[in-house]
């Protein structure tokens, strides 16, 4: 069940034990190839894959701006901050007490961690059951490389420019990050691709999508009994 297709009727009939998946991401810049929700597509195809593998789960409509402040420098970013985000996210937890017996956030944009962080504390002493999860691909690159440019392919493929596609910055996140930090990163990589998206394809796409769908439907098997 899609949340903001539903009737009240409908949630109702759950009769409250239903869990609530909802999909995090951000709009940002992702180099000259991909669209600027490429974060949010990608959350939103986990959640609803989810959604196929386990019953008893209902999809919410996007949280679609996320904390990308060091990405404010392309134009077409919209960003909130770390406490504004975990504020409305506290709140949608709240409201979804007297409907849902819990709520699953599927992140598919690493600069929410920290709001995230903050709402499933606060969540946890108001007695919420919350499951924070986030898309990582083991090996990936960072970011609108290989790997986010093959799960878009799969995503949406008519929203990938792939004649765009060029290489950034490919040295490794963890040497980039204090730059990142402190000046953002188009100054670390101009065209916004911290990685390279050569011999990025539909398939390899499916496959992580595949992969991370599955580690997701695992991490909220094991958090909640399977119904």
């Amino acid at each position: 069940m899609e949340l903001g297709r539903a009737t009240w009727r409908q949630v109702e009939a759950t009769a409250g034990d239903a869990l609530l998946a909802v999909p995090l991401g951000s709009l940002e810049q992702h180099g000259p190839h991909l669209p600027l929700d490429t974060d949010t597509r990608i959350a939103e195809a986990l959640a609803r894959g989810l959604a196929d593998r386990r019953t008893g789960v209902v999809v919410a409509p996007a949280v679609a701006y996320g904390a990308s402040g060091e990405h404010a420098a392309f134009p077409g970013t919209l960003l909130v901050g770390h406490e504004p985000l975990a504020a409305l996210l506290v709140e949608l937890v709240r409201s979804a007490r007297a409907s849902f017996r819990g709520v699953v956030f599927v992140n598919a944009h690493g600069g929410n961690e920290a709001a995230l962080a903050d709402v499933a504390r606060r969540c946890g002493t108001e007695g919420d059951d919350v499951l924070v999860w986030r898309a990582t691909v083991p090996g990936g690159d960072a970011h609108a490389g290989r790997t986010e440019t093959s799960l878009m392919l799969a995503v949406d493929g008519d929203a990938v420019r792939p004649e765009l596609a060029e290489a950034g910055c490919t040295e490794p996140i963890d040497a980039l990050l204090p730059r990142l930090r402190a000046e953002g990163v188009r100054p670390v990589s101009s065209n916004g691709v911290l990685g390279d998206p050569t011999g990025a394809s539909a398939e390899e796409g499916r496959a992580l999508l595949d992969a991370l769908v599955a580690d997701l439907t695992a991490s909220v098997t094991q958090r909640w009994s399977a119904s």
